[in-house]
């Protein structure tokens, strides 16, 4: 399966390959145990950490960059292994807040293409601009942290 700018959900705000790719996971099966309900509940979810997770389970990068369908719990899980920070770097994982809350008020991420050094990030994100895989420039008030895969050189 490739990724393309023109993935897009269904009327119901799931039904991407990428939900389908999670729900078929070990890590749905995990994250059902962590949390309850069942895997079911991915078809419809909002799904831009799956995207970021199928972006690192394809590029081999999964135990670097981390899986999971909650923004919250893989946010915690970047500053409980101290890969957390507040520096954009291209390749970090991003959390925003629309309301500039904290860590547990995270709403959505995506990945950081550049910093572009008047106040804004360029990113690649999923579950974005009515439901598409989109490259967009974000402030950066809107950022809690960033989590910093341990990318081998």
């Amino acid at each position: 399966m490739g990724c393309s700018i023109d993935v897009k959900e269904n009327a119901a705000g799931g039904g991407t390959p990428f939900h389908s790719w999670y729900m078929s996971s070990q890590r749905a099966a995990e994250t059902v145990t962590r949390d309850g309900g069942n895997v079911r509940a991915y078809a419809n979810a909002p799904w831009c950490a799956m995207f970021v997770s199928w972006v690192g389970e394809k590029a081999g990068l999964r135990q670097t960059v981390g899986w999971d369908a909650y923004t919250v719990t893989w946010a915690k899980w970047f500053k409980a292994n101290r890969r957390w920070g507040s520096t954009p770097k291209p390749g970090a994982v991003v959390y925003f807040s629309w309301n500039g809350g904290g860590i547990d008020s995270i709403d959505h991420m995506g990945l950081v293409k550049k910093d572009n050094g008047d106040g804004t990030i360029s990113t690649i994100e999923g579950n974005t601009g009515n439901g598409r895989v989109e490259q967009r420039v974000r402030p950066k008030s809107h950022v809690i942290g960033y989590g910093y895969p341990e990318y081998k050189a």
